[in-house]
């Protein structure tokens, strides 16, 4: 569909539809996606999409069907999945993907169990998790790191803020900066840094606008763009910039829809391409483009399905793949592609 800057096509459709999945671009250019929801069926399947011919194909299942999962593309370019809910349990377990044999394998559990936490690929090769709830809804403050070389889990430093439904980024200086997301009681502006070397927390500079369900993403100048959410009165249209050289944020140009659930991709052009989310009382289908140089966004092509709960993937080629998610009908297994 084209309406905008950029056009959209639908490509094949994934074997089963589902949300709260996770897409990770492979070492092959391959897309796997895993586990997820759909109606009341917690999802152990997996599948892989081939941007060669724009097929799904499936692939080994995970020993336990989980959503609100994260999935980090390890340095060996094996597939580390970790935490999240199973039909009764929050999990502290992780498996291992191997693309060369397309099987699971399990790996050291984490000592927390958690969902809704983030997963960041540290400079040397390490998982840094962090935060997330737990059962009872329990808010985290807790950090803990994956060694890929032994399987193993060790306990770093923790957050001073508790926080869920959060964001984190990895700087151009190694450091992970964690940002906004809900506490027990608040939705949070506050953001810390962790720096590697020492296993440390320091709080920086915090947002103009508390918020969560919100993207970040790192800019090619290092700064880190972070758009949309739920913040205290409602969705949002607004974004901020922060730049890790001073630790403080600027509001940059506001989207011209409030939404949250969305997705954030950087392109190989240097834009932040936003599609989908929930907006007002319905689901979206449009998309918007953020130009780092001038600050301002620019209303895209919409989709062909308005979703939320979806996952965006940029491909080797430079396109962006949007699949499933929850749309106004309902489940989603259909999949699309952005040109730039």
């Amino acid at each position: 569909m084209s309406a905008g800057f950029g056009d959209w096509t639908l490509t094949g459709s994934m074997s089963t539809a589902r949300m709260y999945h996770t897409a990770s671009v492979l070492t092959n250019g391959k897309v796997l996606v895993v586990g997820g929801l759909v109606g009341m069926a917690y999802l152990n399947s997996a599948e892989l999409y081939d941007p060669s011919t724009g097929r799904w194909a499936n692939t080994g299942s995970m020993s336990i069907a989980r959503h609100y999962h994260t999935a980090s593309v390890l340095t060996n370019g094996k597939v580390l999945v970790v935490g999240g809910s199973s039909m009764y349990d929050i999990l502290n377990s992780a498996e291992l993907y191997d693309p060369s044999t397309g099987m699971w394998t399990k790996t050291g559990s984490m000592s927390t169990t958690r969902y809704y936490h983030t997963a960041s690929i540290l400079t040397n090769g390490k998982v840094l998790v962090a935060g997330g709830c737990t059962d009872f809804l329990v808010y985290l403050n807790s950090a803990e790191l994956y060694d890929p070389s032994t399987g193993m889990w060790t306990k770093t430093g923790n957050m001073s803020a508790a926080r869920c439904y959060h964001a984190a980024s990895v700087l151009t200086n190694g450091k992970v900066l964690v940002v906004g997301g809900s506490s027990m009681y608040d939705i949070l502006n506050s953001a810390e840094l962790y720096d590697p070397s020492t296993g440390r927390w320091t709080n920086t500079g915090s947002m103009n606008a508390a918020r969560y369900w919100h993207t970040a993403s790192v800019l090619t100048n290092g700064k880190v763009l972070v758009a949309g959410g739920l913040g205290i009165y409602g969705y949002l249209n607004s974004a901020e910039l922060y730049d890790p050289s001073t630790g403080m944020w600027t509001n940059t140009g506001s989207m011209s829809t409030a939404r949250y659930l969305h997705t954030a991709s950087v392109l190989t052009n240097g834009k932040v391409l936003v599609a989908g989310g929930a907006a007002s009382i319905s689901y979206s289908n449009s998309t918007e483009l953020y130009d780092p140089s001038t600050g301002t966004w620019t209303n895209a092509s919409s989709m062909s399905i308005a979703r939320h709960y979806h996952t965006a993937s940029v491909l080797t080629n430079g396109k962006v793949l949007v699949a499933g998610g929850l749309g106004i009908y309902g489940y989603l297994n259909s999949a699309e592609l952005y040109q730039p």
